[in-house]
């Protein structure tokens, strides 16, 4: 049996104003790193046996905290990165839903693809989806641990377990430095273990930008 942790990365000042951050490659805030450092020996005690994680700052510096504990390498994957916000990535929540209103408002309702530049939840999904498989083949019959970002792993878990957009927005986003577990057998497939679980207490994000 495989087993897959996707982690999404810790905190940023973005996530903290709820500015759409996308594939803009926003760094760790201090709380960040500390959630980072905080969850890595959680993890680490699962004995990983590959760490893979987006290219982007915030997720390869969350997964170099785990790195540092088990002594294995981060390989990285463009792939792995947030779904791209167009238009949005840089502005904060307000000045989009000022802007982008009609926008906004098929984004809030689950339209999966609204306009303004946005990345398609299907396309996003597909694309997150084939780096999570890529990675588990890495390790078949171990752990592996991807770091990642909110939107994305959702969508990618999503796509793994063949769910639609309408059963995936039943699902709450991933809070900072929290993971979902999945496990794949070749009888029943990729199954969901676990969801949201982290040690940080934390707001629910309207939803992971």
């Amino acid at each position: 049996m495989t087993r897959l942790i996707v982690w999404r990365h810790g905190n940023t000042d973005w996530n903290a104003a709820n500015r759409v951050q996308g594939q803009t490659d926003v760094p760790l805030n201090d709380l960040g790193r500390e959630q980072a450092r905080a969850a890595a020996p959680v993890l680490a005690g699962l004995r990983p046996d590959v760490i893979v994680a987006s290219d982007l700052s915030r997720a390869a510096d969350t997964a170099a905290a785990l790195a540092a504990l088990t002594g294995l390498p981060v390989r990285t994957d463009a792939r792995l990165r947030e779904r791209h916000f167009g238009q949005w990535q840089g502005l904060h929540l307000t000045e989009v839903a000022e802007h982008f209103p009609a926008e906004y408002a098929r984004w809030r309702a689950g339209d999966p693809d609204p306009g303004a530049g946005l990345e398609t939840l299907d396309d996003l999904g597909k694309r997150l989806g084939a780096a999570f498989q890529d990675a588990a083949d890495l390790a078949a019959g171990g752990t592996v641990v991807v770091t990642t970002h909110g939107g994305g792993a959702r969508q990618g878990v999503g796509h793994l377990l063949g769910w639609d957009h309408a059963v995936l927005r039943t699902i709450g986003s991933l809070g900072n430095c929290h993971w979902t577990e999945l496990r794949h057998d070749d009888v029943r497939g990729w199954q969901l273990r676990a969801h949201n679980v982290g040690l940080v207490t934390q707001p629910a994000p309207v939803d992971a930008v």
